[in-house]
């Protein structure tokens, strides 16, 4: 660690490092030296690009200068199976009365001010640890049909997650989901992982994103997440909702939307997800 840590520029002696929960997927560290603070992550069992990844995306996001970002020092492209780090700027605050707001005014900026010609992303990127396979699309229906929805049928399909009832429900699905999907929303950049794990406070109650897994996309498809699995203050949304008010059809489409990312949690972690991913199956078909 000393030796990489001069590579960036550090060269004073390391004065603490012990581990730190940094989620499922990786080891992670604290790591202060005589001059700074570092957050650190480890992990070999993953592909090459698994670290860039998430460095470009939070580079990407940086750049819109709309919502913070901790700030990567270094990362290792190797091959899976060799020792990758990931070296990022220690991030640590207590939230404020003023941080749920914000979160929800810096996010909807970040909706509103970084767009695209075309819906998707360029090259594969990954929702924690599964690949996410990508490309452009000159309208959103088809890139949420054929890069998210079409690829977890796949996947539930050999791993035996999706049965014979539900693949006849979601085949059904994708034959009709013209009708709820739309074409052409407002193109944003989106973090793509945006559960209540992904983001965190900083100093002064600032609000910071992590582990992005970008995309252009419908802002509604961000949203429904973060209404998924909880972790977000109520004053986020009347905040966000104030500077990019939701679609009409945002009730209407938001099981749809959280549908991919039941589908991802079914394909990795089991049945516990299955009746969720089934309601939403059965009322659309």
């Amino acid at each position: 660690m000393q030796a990489r840590l001069k590579k960036i520029g550090d060269n004073t002696n390391i004065k603490e490092m012990k581990p730190v929960s940094g989620g499922d997927i990786n080891q992670a560290f604290y790591v202060r030296t005589e001059t700074r603070e570092y957050f650190v992550k480890k992990n070999q069992d993953v592909p090459a690009d698994f670290f860039q990844k998430e460095a470009e995306g939070l580079e990407h996001i940086r750049r819109t200068n709309t919502i913070r970002v901790p700030k990567v020092y270094s990362y290792d492209n190797v091959s899976f199976g060799e020792e990758k780090y990931l070296i990022m700027e220690w991030i640590e605050g207590e939230k404020s009365k003023a941080t749920g707001h914000l979160l929800g005014e810096q996010l909807a900026q970040l909706h509103l001010t970084e767009t695209s010609p075309q819906y998707g992303m360029h090259g594969s990127t990954f929702v924690g640890e599964i690949t996410q396979p990508n490309d452009f699309y000159d309208d959103w229906l088809t890139y949420y049909r054929e890069k998210r929805l079409q690829p977890q049928l796949e996947i539930g399909i050999n791993k035996g997650t999706i049965t014979m009832e539900r693949r006849e429900h979601f085949e059904k699905l994708l034959q009709r989901i013209d009708q709820y999907i739309p074409k052409y929303p407002r193109v944003s950049l989106l973090h793509g992982d945006l559960w209540g794990g992904n983001w965190i406070t900083g100093h002064n109650g600032l609000p910071y994103l992590i582990d992005p897994s970008i995309v252009y996309g419908d802002h509604a498809f961000e949203i429904a997440f973060t209404e998924l699995f909880g972790g977000f203050p109520s004053d986020f949304y009347k905040s966000y909702q104030h500077f990019y008010p939701l679609p009409d059809y945002y009730d209407e489409i938001k099981p749809l939307y959280q549908l991919f990312y039941l589908l991802l949690h079914l394909n990795l972690f089991g049945e516990s997800y299955g009746a969720s991913v089934d309601h939403i199956l059965r009322r659309y078909t």
